[in-house]
């Protein structure tokens, strides 16, 4: 009786570390990684730059937030720039593998064994014999397509001019709501006149389009199916 508690509880302990590292994705999107942890491998802060402000004398009518002759683009942080998303990716693969082998074995041998007056005479005939087969196929046929546009704030200046980016928008409809956030790391010189950027010229990008609500609830399957599917092992 203690070996089955024993055995009870080691397996118990044993499927609760299996799911311990999703417990926290439970009726949730996974959580996306952070914008800049690609550049390096230990993510280290990255260094920002700091420039010092003018300061205009007194009686001055100069203000640097109408600087006429200032590139109007995104360039130092608390910027505004608008980046456009539009996807339309498709994506079909058909993989076939059939693998198969078999094997044959045969021998034969006699032999003649004397046992002090006794003599014996036998034959040993053995057939080996192995076959074995493997087939897998899969399939995959994806269609998206995204469009929309999402203004993003520079959060921070990075040592070589490039700029790390941050933005998001919440659209509430009854009670569903959608949720847009963008970010990543994009060049001075990839942004347009008009201050806009294209999605693929942002590195390391974060693209997000959900939401939460009723029907985001509906769509996700019951906590209960959720932790069996985790604990079953098979």
């Amino acid at each position: 009786m203690r070996c089955l508690r024993l055995s009870v509880a080691l397996a118990a302990c044993l499927a609760s570390a299996g799911c311990a590292n999703n417990l926290a994705d439970f009726n949730q999107a996974p959580l996306m990684s952070p914008i800049g942890q690609g550049l390096q491998a230990d993510a280290r802060a990255i260094p920002i730059e700091r420039r010092g402000r003018f300061t205009p004398g007194r009686h001055s009518l100069w203000d640097e937030r109408k600087d006429l002759y200032r590139d109007p683009r995104a360039s130092r942080i608390g910027d505004l720039l608008t980046v456009t998303i539009s996807m339309n990716d498709k994506a079909t693969l058909d993989n076939k593998t059939d693998r198969s082998r078999d094997s044959k074995t045969k021998f034969d041998f006699d032999y003649l064994a004397e046992f002090l007056p006794l003599s014996k005479k036998g034959k040993l005939d053995a057939n080996v014999n192995s076959q074995s087969s493997t087939k897998g196929t899969g399939k995959i046929d994806r269609t998206e397509e995204v469009k929309f546009s999402v203004a993003a704030v520079v959060v921070d200046v990075l040592p070589n001019g490039s700029l790390l980016i941050s933005g998001s928008q919440e659209v509430r409809v009854n009670y569903e709501m959608r949720v847009l956030t963008v970010g990543g790391i994009v060049r001075p010189l990839d942004i347009t006149r008009n201050n806009t950027i294209a999605y693929e010229k942002v590195a390391e990008a974060r693209i997000s389009y959900g939401g939460r609500g009723r029907l985001m609830e509906v769509q996700q399957p019951a906590w209960g199916h959720q932790v069996y599917d985790q604990v079953v092992p098979f």
